[in-house]
C-alpha cells in the first residue's frame, strides 16, 4: 500500500534559522506514528507543512499521493490536524461548537445533527453537550478539540501534542480513544514528549534532532536491543548483589550488569551452551522466584537520548 505521508530530504528556514535539514520519512496506511523531538527539533514546522498550512521550501511532501504544494484542497478535505495551542469558542455550548464546524464544512441540518451525535459518542462527551466550554476542564477541551478534528470524518489525524497539561488519568483516556480511532481505520500521526505512552501506542516512530531525522520506521526495531549474543532483563527476589553473584554462576552466563534505577538486571549469554527457556528453567531449579524474564528491550526514552544531542537548540 502506498505510504499517506511521504517526506522527502524537506527542509525550511525562517529567516536564518534553519528548522528542517533535508529530513525524510513515509507514514503507512492506518498506522500510529509517533513524531519525536526534542523542543526546537522541527515536529510543529513538519506538521503544519504536512497540513498544508506552509510550503516546503526545499523537497517534497506527498500526503495521500498529492503533492502539498499543488492539491491543498484534495488533502485538506481527509486530514483533521489539532495543534498543540488550540484556541475555542468558549462562550459556545459543546454541542453549538461543534456544530458550527460541522455547517463551515457544508454539511446540511439533518447530516450535522448525525455527525455531532456520533462525534460526542466517540470522545465520550456526549454527557457534556449542553456544558459551556469555558467551565471545562483542561482534559475535557481537548476532547472536544479532538471531537472537532473528527467532524469531516478526516483518514489523516496530525496530533500536536495532544496529551500536553492532561492529568494520568485523562492521558490514559485520551489513548484509548486513539487506539479505537485507528480500530475504526485511521491513520493517526502523533507528535509527544510523553515517550513511555508512545512506545505502548504506536507501531512505528519518527525521531528527529536539530531538523535532521534520526530514525524512522518500526517501534519494534528501535527498541530492539539484541545482537548476536542473546541478552536478557531479569528480576528476582534478591538483593541486587545476591542477584549478580547466583546469575553468574549458572551456565552460559557471560556477564550480569544492573540497570540504573531499575531492579532488573541485564543477563548476556553465550548460544552455543544456553538458550533463554534453558536459562529460565536453571534460574527457576536455583531456588530464586522470578519476577521478570523476557528479551532486552530498551525504553523509548534510552533511544531517545541515545539519538539525540546535548545542549540547548539555538
Amino acid at each position: 500500500m502506498d505510504p499517506v505521508i511521504e517526506i522527502e530530504n524537506v527542509s525550511h528556514l525562517f529567516k536564518q534559522h534553519r528548522a528542517l535539514d533535508g529530513i525524510s520519512f513515509q507514514v503507512s496506511p492506518e498506522s500510529l506514528h509517533g513524531f519525536v523531538g526534542p523542543n526546537g527539533a522541527g515536529k510543529t514546522t513538519t506538521l503544519k507543512l504536512i497540513c498544508t498550512l506552509l510550503k516546503p521550501q526545499v523537497g517534497k511532501i506527498r500526503v495521500f499521493g498529492h503533492d502539498v504544494r499543488n492539491n491543498v484542497k484534495a488533502i485538506r478535505r481527509r486530514i483533521g490536524y489539532m495543534p498543540d495551542h488550540f484556541s475555542m469558542y468558549r462562550q459556545m455550548t459543546v454541542f453549538e461548537y461543534l456544530d458550527f464546524f460541522a455547517a463551515a464544512y457544508g454539511f446540511t441540518l439533518k447530516e450535522r445533527n448525525r455527525i455531532v451525535a456520533d462525534v460526542l459518542a466517540l470522545t465520550d462527551m456526549d454527557v457534556r453537550k449542553d456544558d459551556f466550554i469555558q467551565g471545562l476542564s483542561r482534559g475535557m477541551q481537548q476532547r472536544v478539540s479532538l471531537a472537532r478534528v473528527l467532524v469531516n470524518d478526516p483518514d489523516l489525524l496530525l496530533l500536536d501534542e495532544p496529551a500536553s497539561g492532561l492529568d494520568p488519568r485523562a492521558r490514559i483516556e485520551l489513548m484509548e480513544i486513539l487506539r479505537e480511532l485507528r480500530r475504526m481505520g485511521k491513520t493517526i500521526f502523533i507528535s509527544s514528549h510523553i515517550l513511555s505512552e508512545l512506545a505502548e501506542l504506536c507501531d512505528s516512530v519518527t525521531i528527529i534532532d536539530r531538523g535532521k531525522t534520526k530514525y524512522s520506521g518500526p517501534m519494534e526495531a528501535l527498541l530492539d536491543q539484541q545482537t548476536e549474543t542473546p541478552t536478557y532483563r531479569i528480576r528476582v527476589d534478591l538483593s541486587a548483589e545476591e542477584t549478580e553473584t547466583q546469575l553468574s554462576a549458572l551456565p552460559g552466563v557471560l556477564s550480569v550488569e544492573g540497570i540504573e534505577g531499575r531492579s532488573d538486571v541485564r543477563v548476556k549469554i553465550d548460544p552455543t551452551i544456553t538458550d533463554g527457556n534453558q536459562l529460565l528453567s536453571a534460574i527457576i531449579a536455583s531456588g530464586m522466584i522470578v519476577m521478570h524474564f523476557g528479551r532486552d528491550q530498551r525504553h523509548l526514552n534510552e533511544a531517545f537520548m541515545d539519538l539525540t544531542e546535548r545542549g540547548v537548540r539555538s
